[in-house]
């Protein structure tokens, strides 16, 4: 009898796609910005002949969200994020400053690895490989377990329509023996250095341990703030359009509605006219059981599925035009499963007596989780709206737009991204919409604009008379006074620290 260690296959192939894309990189750390793009422009051409099987090839692998709202997705990053990236300059002469003499050179940071949520895998994965090849980055990705099909197709699609256009064999790869072994050792490989996680919280505590950077785009749990200025209608449609857009599986979606106490009465009413059910004591109590386990981990049987299934699980019906569940809350806990993040078309509903206790919820809201994603004000006082901006321990504030497209640069004129940073607020170290910007780091260059000897007057503002800003000197040009300035000048920096 043969027996197969999974685990041990996934160590192995780990380390030869690592070093596969440590040799890969190097060659295309050579290649032009102009090379570069050609081969992300042929990955997107052939992913757009694709991007509603693989949306439907997705719904069924995973059992997650709306296969047409996949398609959405994956239709605007091949469309819409693609064109952002046009004429973005990632590597070579970036920027330059003629009058300073300076220039930034953008380098790859080298070997990333990707990880990608079975709630939008299609997406995600085109999304991370286009902006890692158009910075010069080999990246190896480790597929979901519950979307390896999907992601795997994907992959070969664009691996096989960019090694036509010139891409190194092992700039871009995957895992096929998919195991958690594997993919800690893909993190901890002395040749990777970033990791790009996003959505796969199981891997957060391997990846933070590994000791390489990392960008996180995770957990959400943003609430959305309607402040007595706003627009109410225009305000719960907002709110339920993002929230049952893939059936609430995006992370920025929202997860609770907080309301100024004197409008609660027309935001119910609006609500309700588009399709809110709100829930009595007890189906809330029902549902808020079913969840999460009794770990603390969600239950995947509840992730992306429509309201009206919600409740026929938890065991109460809704009208047939039901968009989202509402669950009326007045504190936030952490044994209360509505103060969480919920991926799936349910929301908390908080009222607060004015926008000052409104805030303090939301603040309690977004560190339940310690992740912060993204909030959502709708207000046309933007004095409150720029306390929310100053105050939230959030990666983005949103305003007066769905939270699922606001968030993502479809409604807003953020980066178009599907990878969303939380930074300080969560994990990781960046809050951006993760663009090929994130997967560089900046070589500056300088010239020389002054010489030793006028030092004195314009570095060290000494009351001597300016000197005349002289070509810069060679070793070999240095007298002994020149020297000598020097020693006096540093003798004198010194004693002022």
């Amino acid at each position: 009898m043969t027996i197969i260690d999974n685990d041990l296959l996934s160590i192995q192939e780990a380390r030869i796609l690592a070093e596969n894309a440590y040799e890969a990189q190097k060659l295309l750390a050579a290649f032009s910005q102009e090379k570069l793009d050609v081969i992300v422009e042929s990955m997107a051409d052939e992913l757009e002949q694709h991007t509603q099987a693989l949306a439907m090839m997705s719904h069924d692998e995973t059992d997650y969200g709306d296969w047409q709202h996949k398609l959405i997705k994956n239709e605007f990053v091949c469309g819409f994020a693609r064109r952002a990236l046009r004429g973005m300059r990632c590597v070579g002469i970036i920027g330059e400053d003629r009058e300073k003499q300076t220039k930034d050179v953008g380098v790859p940071v080298g070997v990333i690895v990707a990880l990608c949520p079975a709630t939008s895998p299609v997406s995600t994965t085109i999304y991370k490989a286009l902006i890692a090849i158009k910075s010069g980055n080999a990246i190896v990705f480790s597929p979901h377990p519950r979307a390896k099909k999907t992601i795997s197709k994907t992959l070969d699609i664009m691996i096989e329509a960019a090694q036509k256009h010139g891409l190194p064999e092992g700039a871009l790869s995957y895992l096929h023996t998919v195991a958690s072994s594997g993919t800690v050792e893909l993190m901890e490989h002395k040749e990777v250095s970033l990791i790009l996680n996003t959505g796969v919280p199981g891997m957060l505590d391997a990846a933070s341990k590994s000791g390489k950077p990392l960008i996180y785009g995770g957990a959400g749990n943003g609430p959305a703030f309607i402040e007595r200025t706003a627009d109410i209608q225009q305000a719960a449609k907002d709110i339920i359009a993002s929230k049952t857009f893939d059936y609430g599986v995006v992370s920025a979606a929202g997860q609770s509605i907080v309301v100024d106490g004197c409008i609660a009465g027309e935001v119910k009413s609006a609500l309700q006219s588009n399709g809110a059910y709100f829930m009595s004591d007890d189906e809330a109590s029902t549902l808020g059981s079913l969840l999460f386990h009794s770990d603390g981990k969600p239950n995947h049987d509840l992730i992306g599925i429509p309201a009206v299934k919600i409740a026929r699980k938890a065991g109460f019906s809704v009208p047939d035009n039901t968009t989202v569940l509402v669950a009326a809350r007045k504190y936030v806990s952490e044994f209360d499963p509505y103060s969480r993040e919920k991926l799936c078309p349910v929301l908390g509903f908080y009222i607060e007596p004015d926008w000052m206790h409104a805030c303090e919820k939301c603040i309690e809201l977004l560190l339940s989780d310690r992740c912060g994603h993204t909030l959502v004000i709708h207000s046309k006082d933007e004095d409150v709206i720029t306390q929310f901006a100053l105050k939230k321990p959030v990666g983005r504030v949103l305003v007066n737009t769905p939270a699922a497209f606001g968030s993502m640069g479809a409604t807003t004129n953020l980066f178009p991204s599907m990878t969303l940073g939380s930074g300080s607020a969560g994990k990781g170290f960046t809050s951006d919409n993760v663009s090929p910007m994130n997967l560089i780091y900046l070589r500056k260059v300088g010239y020389g604009v002054r010489g030793v000897e006028s030092m004195d007057a314009e570095v060290f503002n000494k009351d001597t008379p300016a000197a005349k800003v002289v070509e810069p000197v060679s070793s070999g040009d240095f007298s002994s006074n020149s020297l000598q300035a020097v020693h006096r000048i540093l003798k004198e920096a010194i004693g002022e620290l």
